[in-house]
C-alpha cells in the first residue's frame, strides 16, 4: 500500500516536472524569437543608416540637375532591385520627366509605365503628397492597358520642401518581385534631403542663366 503511494506521489512529481519543463521551453522559445527579431530590426536599422549616409554622400557634389537626378537614380536602382526608376518634377508649365540612367528627360511616348502618367494624374499625385500604389494611382485617374498594368508593382515617393510639392519619384518592377515597404521606406527616408539638393541645383541654375 505503502509502494503505490510513493509511486503515485513520484507519478505526480514527474508530471509536475515535465509540465514546468515545457513551460520553461516555451519562456525560451519566446525569448530566442525576441531577440532574432531585435537581431533583425537592428540590422534593418543599420542598413538603413548606411543607405542614408552613402546616397547623401553620393549627391552631396551634385553642381547640376540632371547630374544630381542621375546620381539619385543609380542608387535608388540599387536599392531597390531589377526596378525603373522615373523623376516627375513639377514645372511651371507641367512637369519635366527624367527616366532611368538618362542625364536628360526623354521623351514621354517613348517610356513604358511612364506613359500612362498625364498631366492630371501628376498633379493629383503631387497634391496627395504621400507614398501611392498603383491602386491609390488608379482612383488619381491612371489608364492604360491592364495586360500590362497587372504586371508591375509601382509607388511613388513624394518630393517636397517647404510645404510644395517638387514633384515625385517612381519606382516600378515586376509584379513578381513585389516592391517591399522597407525599400520605399528607405527611399521615403532620403526624399527630405533629395528635395533640398533639387531645390538647390533649381536655384543655382536660374542664378547663371
Amino acid at each position: 500500500m505503502e509502494d503505490k503511494r510513493r509511486h503515485r506521489r513520484l507519478r505526480l512529481l514527474v508530471g509536475e516536472l515535465n509540465r514546468e519543463r515545457k513551460k520553461q521551453a516555451k519562456k525560451i522559445d519566446i525569448l530566442c524569437n525576441d531577440l532574432i527579431g531585435a537581431q533583425r530590426d537592428f540590422i534593418k536599422k543599420l542598413n538603413t543608416v548606411s543607405f542614408t549616409a552613402s546616397f547623401y554622400g553620393a549627391i552631396v557634389g551634385a553642381a547640376d540637375l540632371n547630374t544630381l537626378v542621375l546620381a539619385a537614380t543609380k542608387l535608388i536602382k540599387g536599392e531597390v532591385a531589377y526596378s525603373n526608376v522615373a523623376f516627375f518634377l513639377r514645372q511651371e508649365d507641367g512637369f519635366e520627366l527624367h527616366v532611368n540612367e538618362s542625364s536628360q528627360p526623354i521623351a514621354l511616348e517613348k517610356q513604358h509605365l511612364e506613359n500612362y502618367f498625364t498631366t492630371e494624374l501628376v498633379d493629383n499625385i503631387c497634391k496627395s503628397n504621400k507614398i501611392c500604389s498603383l491602386d491609390d494611382m488608379f482612383a488619381m485617374g491612371l489608364e492604360g492597358k491592364l495586360t500590362v498594368l497587372n504586371r508591375i508593382s509601382a509607388a511613388t515617393i513624394p518630393l517636397g520642401q517647404g510645404g510644395s510639392s517638387l514633384g515625385f519619384i517612381l519606382i516600378y518592377r515586376s509584379s513578381a518581385n513585389k516592391l517591399a515597404p522597407d525599400e520605399l521606406k528607405n527611399i521615403a527616408g532620403v526624399s527630405p534631403g533629395l528635395s533640398r539638393a533639387i531645390q538647390s541645383c533649381r536655384a543655382f541654375s536660374r542664378q547663371t542663366d
